[in-house]
């Protein structure tokens, strides 16, 4: 019961950040698998997992600017 709860506050502070990860990881798939490398010779883009890691990261790092923004926000509108 207590770890249940736990698990439920986790997600829901770092739902925005879960969030724009997954949808990074998504992107950076759906881009290799349509747009991609057909040579074979791109880095990033010839294989599935970098697209999706290097698409998570952004996804994480964009969701972690909008969350300090957000939470910078609300801080300013007490004050």
């Amino acid at each position: 019961m207590h770890q249940n709860m736990v698990m439920k506050d986790f997600f829901r502070k770092y739902i925005l950040v879960i969030g724009f990860s997954a949808i990074g990881a998504l992107g950076g798939f759906l881009y290799w698998k349509f747009v991609g490398c057909m040579s074979g010779t791109c880095m990033i883009k010839s294989v599935w997992y970098l697209s999706t890691f290097y698409g998570l990261l952004l996804g994480y790092i964009t969701g972690q600017l909008i969350e300090e923004l957000i939470l910078k926000f609300k801080k300013q509108k007490k004050i």
